[in-house]
């Protein structure tokens, strides 16, 4: 499951509401994306005026003037099915939290006194938010009574491990939470967490949305998902359905050079390079539906982008996950819905049904994006239409 979305991305928009106390290092910084680090003494940085500047999430030590244990409200960037928890202690070795535990909520319509909490600490002029603060007695007395300390537990009081390399990553597998849309990460009772990645599914509220509205079936946003390909050798499926342009080539989906390439190419009658394999990634929509317009973004694939490419899709919304894998891929009903098409360098090209280059497919559950004969793609969008009727949102069987 670390290869599904995280939820908690701060790509996705994730924001932490309240927290304690950020003396160290603040709450938002285990939301990056990027891997932690460390400055040593020598590097520009290396300390604050707080004391040593850490890569995530550090609060003081607790001493009678400051009693309890710290803890924070997080409002993940997208409400979803959570299956799964990452816990990282990167670097903190002498001052990780020992013990901890993550707690959920599904909120739509959140209490007055936490949106003031959170509007305080969107204030740029509030110190909230910023290293060095920590919550008043008056805050934290009305971040108690919101009750966050009653929320189910995802992941009970469990001991963590320090932040060296064989012991810095927790993994927690959960299930039948339903929807969450917030969390409550509680330390005890202080210390510091590298990173936290809350791995699942998006649950978009489709009440909202009018069925004849056009949408991205297969954005992570509305729940699409990556469950299997030929090879992710350089980057996963997932990548594919990301939020906007990939920020380099590290964020879309690549597979090694293909091993029974030709090894001379000869251009075909087609226009196509002759005698081809390829490479496939299967993308699980958000919800069944129609594709009218299909988009193919090759960004930042320059000298590795692939030759061609081919979408197939099936509507298969009864199919346990494993049966897209391997060899039982090639045994479903799949049907063309974008002929092979050249494919060209660090762009983005649309075909639509009205050119007549997209054929009408009918309801789908599922694509199988096939790459000839390798390479990499970054972003794939499948514009169209839901069909409640069909069904519905699709549920991940992972």
């Amino acid at each position: 499951w670390t290869s599904l979305p995280d939820l908690a991305s701060e790509g996705l928009g994730t924001e932490v509401q309240f927290a304690t106390d950020e003396w160290f290092a603040t709450a938002e910084r285990m939301f990056l994306r990027a891997e932690p680090i460390f400055r040593t003494d020598d590097m520009p940085g290396a300390y604050t005026v707080q004391g040593k500047w850490m890569d995530g999430w550090e609060t003081r030590r607790k001493r009678i003037t400051n009693p309890g244990q710290d803890w924070c409200i997080i409002k993940l960037g997208r409400p979803g099915e959570i299956v799964g928890i990452e816990l990282d202690t990167a670097f903190f070795t002498g001052n990780y939290s020992p013990r901890f535990s993550l707690q959920a909520a599904c909120i739509d319509s959140e209490p007055e006194s936490l949106v003031a909490l959170h509007n305080m600490r969107r204030d740029p002029n509030h110190p909230y938010g910023q290293i060095g603060s920590a919550c008043s007695d008056e805050d934290l007395a009305t971040a108690e009574a919101l009750g966050t300390d009653r929320w189910a537990d995802l992941v009970p009081f469990t001991p963590l491990q320090p932040g060296y390399a064989e012991s810095r990553h927790h993994f927690f597998d959960v299930s039948g939470f339903g929807r969450v849309t917030h969390l409550r990460l509680n330390m005890f009772p202080d210390g510091g967490i590298a990173r936290l990645r809350v791995h699942g599914r998006v649950s978009p509220n489709w009440d909202t949305m009018a069925a004849s509205a056009e949408v991205d079936l297969c954005s992570v946003l509305n729940g699409g998902l990556g469950i299997s390909c030929s090879n992710r050798h350089f980057g996963v499926p997932g990548n594919l359905l990301g939020i906007g342009r990939g920020v380099n080539m590290g964020d879309g989906w690549e597979t090694a050079r293909h091993l029974h390439r030709p090894p001379v190419l000869v251009m075909g009658a087609d226009g196509n390079i002759k005698d081809l394999e390829s490479d496939w990634a299967v993308i699980q929509l958000g919800a069944i539906g129609t594709v009218h317009r299909v988009q193919i973004d090759t960004a930042h694939f320059k000298g590795n982008f692939p030759e061609s490419c081919r979408v197939d899709a099936c509507y298969e919304p009864n199919q346990q996950d494993q049966a897209f894998e391997g060899d039982a891929c090639a045994q479903r009903k799949w049907v063309p819905l974008l002929p092979r098409t050249k494919l060209g360098a660090d762009r983005i090209v649309d075909f639509t049904v009205a050119a007549g280059e997209v054929m009408h497919a009918g309801p789908i559950s599922h694509v199988r994006l096939s790459i000839f004969p390798d390479g990499g793609i970054s972003r794939l969008r499948l514009f169209g239409t839901r069909e409640p009727e069909k069904g519905g949102a699709l549920r991940s069987r992972l």
